[in-house]
């Protein structure tokens, strides 16, 4: 990928939004990436939560992230369009265990965010979480029961199987959301030239 100083300034910060339903275990995940320690103790996220992260391992290390965690239960997810409008990547979280509420709900959420106008083309970052547990959906059935395949043909995605508590996959996933979006700014970057 070569040097990731050239790719991004050092004073640039990348927005990222972390959309999920309630208890998917965004929090958790978030707190993973700030301290780099386990974090079980943390409170859902009412409202919205907002921290500036520098990535402290992989490919992305040294990267300056401004995350937003929106909270996911029902009344707050028509906020999710104003928060999530014109970001850098997108984080989805999925309890991987919560079967009945992975199917539909989940899925309708997902698509609705990625079809806003604003976040066309948006890379989206998609955390199979808890996969530590018994019963987790594997990753493959995860991405049928969300229909990722569905998405816009402009979304560029990857799902990422994880445990947010022991930070598990969350730096594979970062590397891969930093790849993509490094992407997509090469390609907006080469159209505006034409």
């Amino acid at each position: 990928m070569g040097n990731i100083s050239s790719n991004i300034s050092a004073f640039q910060s990348l927005h990222i939004v972390m959309l999920g339903l309630d208890s998917a275990g965004k929090p958790p995940g978030l707190y993973r990436l700030q301290v780099n320690e386990v974090v079980t103790n943390t409170v859902p996220t009412i409202g919205f939560n907002t921290e500036k992260i520098r990535l402290s391992n992989g490919t992305a290390k040294g990267i300056s992230c401004h995350f937003w965690d929106v909270g996911g239960q029902e009344k707050l997810r028509p906020l999710w369009k104003s928060y999530s409008r014109c970001t850098d990547g997108i984080i989805y979280v999925v309890d991987s265990v919560d079967v009945d509420r992975l199917g539909e709900e989940k899925k309708t959420e997902l698509h609705k965010v990625t079809k806003f106008a604003e976040n066309q083309g948006t890379p989206l970052l998609v955390i199979a979480n808890k996969q530590d547990l018994p019963k987790s959906l594997p990753v493959a059935e995860i991405e049928k029961q969300l229909a990722l395949h569905e998405l816009t043909p402009s979304t560029t995605y990857h799902i990422q199987p994880a445990c947010a508590i022991i930070g598990e996959g969350l730096t594979e996933g970062m590397d891969k959301l930093y790849e993509m979006i490094l992407k997509r700014r090469k390609s907006l970057k080469q159209k505006k030239k034409r």
